[in-house]
């Protein structure tokens, strides 16, 4: 049986944590900044986590994640 393709817009956007949760970078932290507040800023940086359910979806498009 050949290998399954894994869907590299999903690879691209997507990370497996070692729990098996799915993070994702937040969007709004490309441009426009300056209006932005530093707290919203900073809350940005750091990765989001995917619901259960969109978890879900995200893992049949990374078959080997």
């Amino acid at each position: 049986m050949p290998k399954m393709k894994t869907r590299k817009s999903a690879a691209k956007r997507y990370k497996v944590t070692g729990s098996g949760k799915v993070a994702y970078k937040k969007m709004g932290l490309r441009h426009i900044l300056t209006k932005k507040s530093s707290k919203r800023k900073m809350n940005l940086r750091h990765a989001g986590i995917l619901s259960d359910v969109e978890a879900k979806k995200a893992k049949t498009l990374l078959p080997y994640a």
